[in-house]
Order: C-alpha cells, then structure tokens, then sequence
C-alpha cells in the first residue's frame, strides 16, 4: 500500500496571507480540502478552502499559460467527479503548488484575483453521486446495538470475517445544512403494524469516502493498492428511524428507515492533508481471526487506520430561542473502525464490482467502548431507557422536530498542525 509521504505542506509552523489562515480554524494552508461550490450567476465549480476563503480552481488555471494548466481547468467545472478520477498524482502536485503559492507573499498577486469569500459562497454535494454504500464498520456500534437487541450473541458471527454493507440510496444524499424531514413508514403496532411517522429518530455519526480513479466492471482492487483509490474523506450522518427499521430488517437489511436523507460535508479533506494522522488498525484479540489475504496488507495493518477525534452536539428549538449553545453529548475517535478504508474498498471490489470516480461510501457508525461515545443516540440513551440531559431541561431519547444535529471532526497530533474535516449538520423538520 502506498501512502501520501510527509513534505513541507504538513509543516506546522507554516503560515499564509490567505484571510483566516491563521490556524484558528479547521482549514489552514496544511489542510488546503477541495468542495464544490457556486456563487452569483456562476454554475458549481471546483474550489479549494483555506482559512475563510475559497480558491477558484478553474479559473486560476485558466488564467495560467500551460495547456497542462488548460486540461486540468477543464476537470474543475461542475461536481469534483472529473478531478477526482484523475488520481493521485495530478492531486498531490497541486496541493504543493497551492501551498507554495499560499505560503509566498510575493506569490498574492498572482492567486488574491481568484479567491472566493466563503460566506459569499454556495457549497454543494462534492461529487455527483452515483453510487452510496454503507458499511458497518464500528465494532463498539455493532456490539452495543447488538447488546440491546441480542444480549446473548450481539455481534453476528461473520462480522469479524467479512465487511458488512448495505447499498444506500444515492438520490437521498444531500449537503451537510439540507433539512431532514421525518420520515413516514410502516411502525410495529398492536396486533398489526400501522402507517405514520416515526417517533425514534436517530442519527449515526460515520467517515464518508470518496472514491476516486475507481475500477473496470470485473477487476477487483487488490488491497495493496486499495488506498490508491481513496481520493478523500469527510462527516457523514446516516438517519435513522428505528422503529421503521425495527420492522422491515427482517430478513433483509435497511430501505426506508435509511434512503429518506443521508446528509455529508462539503468538504474532501484529501489523503495527502490526513498523512500526519495516520493510524495503525485497529488490536485484534487472540480469539479474533485475522482478515483473509485479500484484506490482509502489512503497510495497511501499521497505517491505514485514522486517528480523527468525532464529536457530536445537539440543540433544539427552545435552546435556540433561549441562546442557549448547542451541547456536545458525545466525543470518541475513528481508530475504533474494525476495518480500514483501503479494506473496504479492496471488498468492495473483490467481486469484481465497479467503483467510479465520485462514489460514496460510509464506514458505518463509529462509536467508542465508554457510554459517552456513542454514535447515535440509540446507544447513548440506551434506546430511550436513559434519556440525555438538555441545558434548558428538555431531554432526548430520540430526536424531536427543531432538534439540529452538528458533527464535526479534527486531526490532532503533537508536531502538526491541527486540520478538520468541516462539520455536518441538519435540522429535523415535521
């Protein structure tokens, strides 16, 4: 597996002239993510953020005199599926030749004409999705949700084996500050189920993926070069409606207590930005099995995890109205992942199934083993038999309409600067 190397766009002690690039926030000139936005008359386009701005792709590089400049101006116009596909190469040179640019003072007049405020900007879904998949990576999720349904078996046998997924609804994936109207379903009643809205809904707290070159129909992604497909990462919020899903997972997976909304972050915080934090996978224990040898790869094992902290904060309406701040009511961190993203991608593939530039993937809800880490809020009110604790004395067993959900996520280690990932965040509406 080949990762990103270190280089001097990971120095800590760097600086930019770009406005608000003074590290304070999740974007400085270390961590340079691109998104998809659009501003006035002027349709989506690729951008990069840093500090409080965003840099216009295309039209920086159509300013630039190269016909390689020209080519690669081309593949910022729209969603960033066209730039993503290109790879990793094309990708890592201009990340060093944005930061060069952005560290350079005497380099402002050349790149100041096609910076963006962003509060002047409209932010998009990154990629036009084609394809949405979700995992069900977060061991501590699987094991605290199987608890309370299964206290004797929680974890299903084959989940230290085999990736678990389930395909998503690619139309119902929507940019991070999209409403989420709750959904109506089938709900179990007495002595048969009944229509209306669901009473029980949730969030899950998950990494989304991006791919990026992908695959042909038929060729599988071997584990060595899985990473090599992973273009960037972001927040992902899968809603959830447990009563709906209560009802219909058996025998089959998720449908509608899943494909009404999945909200992501504007932002692909790409490989190269999350080098420094890099992790090894997650310990397995003397009676857990090893993954197979398609899953099995030395340099994923030592550093193909990620050490990302995740929090999540709620408010509601009556908080708002009163000023009062949204509350954090969980923290934890992606390292609790069973499997790591190239190990997604190389099962993903190991059927022979096509993966395309600008398909999404889920890691599943990540959770860690103490009860103020969970996920969701399934586990952390323990499916409504402990209700959280609101400033205003409200509390939450399952989300209420006016009730917003923000997640965020950050890169800390000790010897580089701090980066994030953006947040992702929605409000429920009746």
């Amino acid at each position: 597996m080949s990762l990103p190397p270190l280089d001097e766009t990971h120095d800590r002690h760097a600086t930019s002239w770009a406005p608000g690039a003074d590290g304070s926030g999740p974007f400085p000139v270390q961590n340079l993510p691109f998104c998809c936005f659009s501003t006035g008359d002027l349709g989506p386009r690729a951008g990069v953020a840093v500090g409080d701005v965003i840099v216009d792709l295309g039209a920086w590089l159509a300013a630039c005199d190269s016909p390689q400049d020209a080519a690669l101006a081309d593949l910022c116009e729209g969603p960033l599926n066209a730039l993503l596909a290109a790879g990793a190469e094309p990708r890592r040179a201009l990340r060093r030749r944005l930061f060069a640019l952005l560290t350079d003072p005497g380099a402002r007049g050349e790149l100041e004409p096609f910076l963006v405020p962003a509060a002047e900007a409209e932010l998009h879904l990154p990629c036009e999705v084609g394809d949405y998949t979700d995992f069900y990576a977060g061991i501590h999720h699987a094991r605290r949700v199987g608890r309370l349904f299964r206290p004797d078996s929680p974890l299903p046998p084959n989940y230290p084996w085999v990736p678990l997924a389930y395909h998503g609804r690619a139309s119902t994936v929507v940019v991070s500050g999209t409403p989420v109207t709750r959904p109506w379903g089938q709900i179990p009643d007495t002595p048969g189920p009944r229509f209306g809205p669901t009473a029980r809904l949730d969030f899950e707290f998950e990494l989304a993926i991006w791919i990026g070159p992908g695959n042909p129909h038929g060729r599988p992604i071997p584990i060595a070069e899985a990473a090599d497909h992973v273009a960037g990462f972001g927040i992902l919020n899968d809603w959830s409606a447990r009563d709906i899903q209560a009802w219909e997972y058996q025998p089959l997976g998720p449908f509608l207590a899943k494909s009404f909304a999945t909200s992501v972050s504007a932002f692909v915080v790409t490989p190269e930005a999350l080098a420094p934090f890099r992790a090894a996978a997650l310990p397995r224990g003397p009676d857990d099995p090893l993954p197979l040898p398609y899953l099995a790869d030395p340099a994923d094992q030592t550093a193909g995890g990620l050490d990302l902290v995740l929090e999540t904060y709620l408010s509601s309406r009556r908080m708002r109205a009163e000023g009062v701040p949204d509350v954090r009511i969980a923290r934890t961190t992606s390292r609790h992942l069973w499997w790591t993203p190239a190990q997604l991608v190389a099962h993903h593939t190991s059927n022979g199934c096509q993966l395309r530039p600008g398909d999404l993937l889920g890691t599943g809800t990540i959770s860690g083993p103490e009860p103020d880490e969970g996920g969701s809020l399934l586990e952390l009110a323990e499916a409504g038999a402990r209700p959280i604790a609101l400033p205003t004395g409200e509390t939450r067993a399952f989300l209420e309409d006016g009730d917003r959900v923000r997640l965020v996520a950050s890169a800390q280690r000790p010897g580089f600067r701090s980066i994030g990932l953006g947040e992702c965040w929605g409000e429920v509406v009746g």
